[in-house]
This record gives structure tokens, C-alpha cells and sequence, in this order.
């Protein structure tokens, strides 16, 4: 296997380095000699608690919806990219099958030989521990135990899936320290969905996870569910002109799990109607020419979220390319396109069971105000009380994060670059 660990003196001479910082900056750009800073930082944390043995640096990215609100539960398409903000880990493999971890959130002592699910485990990121383990043993892989110190830079909350990077870190660190990396990216995602649906008890989709595992920015079809259709676009990244970031509108998602749980929930019972589980199966003329019926039927609601589905379905494609041919003004209308139909047709935008919380709407409005015909808006993510997404033309960039911090406050505000690596050991060049 390659060599992969090396001790702190060997690692600071090497960050510090043309080579390391050059290393650092196909993950982080311009912040290379930050990253430098921090990883030592860590590093230094990790021998404090285990002693200076060799060990290696891994880390897995957040990562950004682009285009597809709401359609991988209907098996639809999306579009996302890795950010350059990522949790990272020092970590070195442990011969007695146990993960000894320990970060700002506190320590955890597990042994993944154990392979039962544990209960008391749910929600807690031992299950995704113990399920990552599992599912590399599922798929025919090694799996082991490992010291490690995480740190992270992916805000929670944010809307830019902490939880998918972490399930993807987990399952990196085990492909490099017990599968020589030789598991491809796709398969460290399904393992960490795996992990998270049966371990840690949350049902999630699996685009976050493969977002963060792929790297760049990526047009994924759900249509198989088994062997989803990645695919990488040719750029990496948006032009210097704009600048894409994320505004945590920071409202109250408490309660909201009805609000989440309705959408894919009424846009299924459209496809039942059809005989169909979901609406990717359904052809949009047999929907159209069935209006009159599904209106009668109800809820129109669904029908209205349906629309939704087949309209961003299709955007997803147009939106790649015109990424792909630099083409920002045709993106630009389309992401305009997206945010609208969320708004209007899916109704992600704020909950109907609170109405005081307006807090993603407010963001667009500001959004809307401030960018006018130079930029776009849309919501980010699940929605309802969470983040929106913005691209900001460079030189309105000042003005339009001191406004949304105005009014959302302090560090409400991402600037995001994308991050053409997923999953990552770093070695010496």
C-alpha cells in the first residue's frame, strides 16, 4: 500500500513546502496558506492525544445544490459541487478494530468489529461509524479501526450537508487505510447512504453523499437508484466574474417535519394515481391530459409540486451546459427559472403551519432587490426556514454580503468556491 503516514516534523516541512502548499491548493485555492495552518494546528492536537506516530490527513467537502430542489426522492435529476469547506481529519489505523476519535463535540471509543446496530446509536455519529464499517463489509471491502482528530469548516446548518462529509470522510479513511483506495467515489457515497438510512435512522437521498464524494461540480441521474449516471462537468468552477455564496436566513426549523415529510409525500401520491411510485416514471402528457382528474382528486397542492418536478427535471440538463459552454447569462436565467418554480409551484419557500417564519422568502426579496438584472436567487436545499443561494456579480460581492449580514447578522453569509476533489488522502508530491 502506499504510504500514506508520516510524523509531525516530516508533515511541517512538507506543508510548509512549494510542494505542500501547492497540494493544499487544488483543495482550497487561494486559502492554501491557512489550510496549512490549520492542518498543523490539528496535527498537533492529534499528537498531544496519541503521540507522534505516523499518520495521515483525509478530509471530505461540503457541498451545494446547483440545480434539482426536491426531485431525487421522485428519482429525478441534480445538479451539485463540492465547496472548499471541508472536515478534516488526522487519523492513523488502529490494529484492534476500535475508532478512537475525538473533536469539539467530544470523544468517541467504538469497536466496528461489532456489526449490530445499536440503538442508542441513532442520531449520534457513532452509527455512522459503526454503518460505514458495515457497509464496506456489505460491498466485499476491508474494513478497520482508526485514532483520529476531526476538524471541521462546514457550517451545521448551512444547508451545505455536514452529515453527508462526515459519512464520506469515514468511508475515505477506510479505503485508504484498509482498500489501498482502490473503492471508486460513487461506492464511498452509497456506503455512507447506507450508513445514514439503516445506521443512523434518517431517510436520506443519496446526492448529498455522492456530491462530496465525486468532487467538482456534477450532474447526477437518479433514474437507476442502484447505479445512479454520474457525470463531471468539464468546468470546475464559475467564472471569476461572479461569485456564488449562501445565505443562512437563520429561521426556526423546529417542527417542520410534516413540512419536509408533505412534499415527497404528496408528489408520490400524483404518481400512484398513475400506478407509478414516483413521478420520473410518469410521461408528462399522461399528466397533463390528466389534469381535470388529478384537480378533482386533490390534493392540488401535489399536482402543483408535480409541475415542479418536471419542469426542474429538464432544467437540470440546460443548466449543466450552459455551464459547460460558459454560457452565465442562459445559467443565470435558469437558475432565476429554478428558484421561481420552487417558490411558486413547490412551495418549499415558507412553512404554512407557521406563520411568523418568512425568514427564506425575506432573503429572496433582499436578494431580489439588491441583484436585480445582474444576478440570481433561489432557495437552497430542503427550505422552509433554511439557506438561499445567490450569484452575486464580483463587484456587487461587498455590498450584498454587508446587507444580508445587516440583516441576518454575522457570518450569515458563504461565499463558496467549488472544490474539484472529493474524498481526499493527501500525500507527498
Amino acid at each position: 500500500m502506499k504510504q500514506l503516514c508520516h510524523d509531525l516534523a516530516a508533515w511541517e516541512a512538507y506543508l510548509t513546502s512549494q510542494a505542500g502548499l501547492t497540494a493544499l491548493a487544488l483543495l482550497y485555492g487561494d486559502g492554501a496558506r491557512d489550510q496549512a495552518a490549520r492542518y498543523l494546528a490539528a496535527a498537533r492536537r492529534y499528537v498531544e492525544r496519541f503521540g507522534n506516530h505516523p499518520f495521515a490527513f483525509l478530509s471530505a467537502p461540503g457541498r451545494t445544490e446547483l440545480s434539482g430542489n426536491h426531485t431525487d426522492h421522485q428519482r429525478g435529476r441534480v445538479l451539485a459541487a463540492a465547496v472548499a469547506l471541508d472536515i478534516l481529519a488526522v487519523a492513523a489505523p488502529a490494529a484492534d478494530g476500535r475508532v478512537r476519535m475525538f473533536d469539539s463535540y467530544g470523544d468517541i471509543d467504538i469497536n466496528v468489529d461489532d456489526a449490530a446496530p445499536h440503538p442508542e446509536e441513532i442520531n449520534r455519529t457513532e452509527a455512522l461509524i459503526r454503518g460505514v464499517a458495515v457497509g464496506m463489509r456489505n460491498h466485499g471491502y476491508r474494513a478497520g479501526g482508526f485514532d483520529a482528530h476531526l476538524t471541521s469548516d462546514v457550517p451545521k446548518g448551512s444547508g451545505l450537508s455536514s452529515s453527508a462529509a462526515i459519512e464520506v470522510l469515514f468511508g475515505t479513511i477506510m479505503n485508504h487505510f484498509y482498500n489501498g483506495g482502490g473503492i471508486d467515489a460513487p461506492r464511498v457515497a452509497q456506503i455512507g447512504q447506507y450508513a445514514e438510512n439503516v445506521y443512523f435512522g434518517k431517510p436520506c437521498g443519496l446526492m448529498d453523499q455522492m456530491s462530496s464524494s465525486v468532487g467538482g461540480i456534477v450532474s447526477i441521474d437518479f433514474k437507476d437508484t442502484e447505479n445512479p449516471l454520474v457525470r463531471r462537468l468539464a468546468c470546475d468552477g464559475f467564472p471569476p466574474a461572479y461569485m456564488l455564496c449562501i445565505v443562512d436566513t437563520r429561521g426556526d426549523h423546529a417542527d417542520l417535519t410534516q413540512e419536509y415529510a408533505d412534499i415527497p409525500g404528496e408528489m408520490r401520491a400524483v404518481a400512484a394515481y398513475f400506478g407509478k411510485e414516483v413521478l420520473r416514471d410518469v410521461g408528462q402528457e399522461a399528466f397533463y391530459g390528466a389534469l381535470p382528474a388529478l384537480r378533482e382528486r386533490g390534493p392540488q397542492r401535489g399536482v402543483l409540486r408535480a409541475i415542479h418536478f418536471f419542469g426542474e427535471n429538464e432544467r437540470v440538463v440546460h443548466q449543466a451546459k450552459a455551464l459547460e459552454d460558459g454560457d452565465m447569462e442562459t445559467y443565470r436565467t435558469l437558475m432565476l427559472a429554478s428558484g421561481d418554480s420552487s417558490f411558486k409551484l413547490l412551495q418549499n419557500i415558507f412553512p404554512v403551519t407557521h406563520t411568523g417564519e418568512r425568514s427564506v422568502a425575506l432573503g429572496l426579496a433582499l436578494s431580489e432587490r439588491m441583484l436585480a438584472d445582474t444576478g440570481a436567487w433561489r432557495v437552497h436545499g430542503g427550505g422552509f426556514a433554511g439557506t438561499i443561494q445567490a450569484l452575486v456579480p464580483r463587484a456587487q460581492a461587498a455590498a450584498f454580503t454587508a446587507e444580508m449580514t445587516r440583516v441576518f447578522g454575522e457570518g450569515c453569509c458563504y461565499p463558496l468556491t467549488v472544490r474539484p476533489v472529493g474524498g481526499h488522502c493527501l500525500d507527498f508530491q
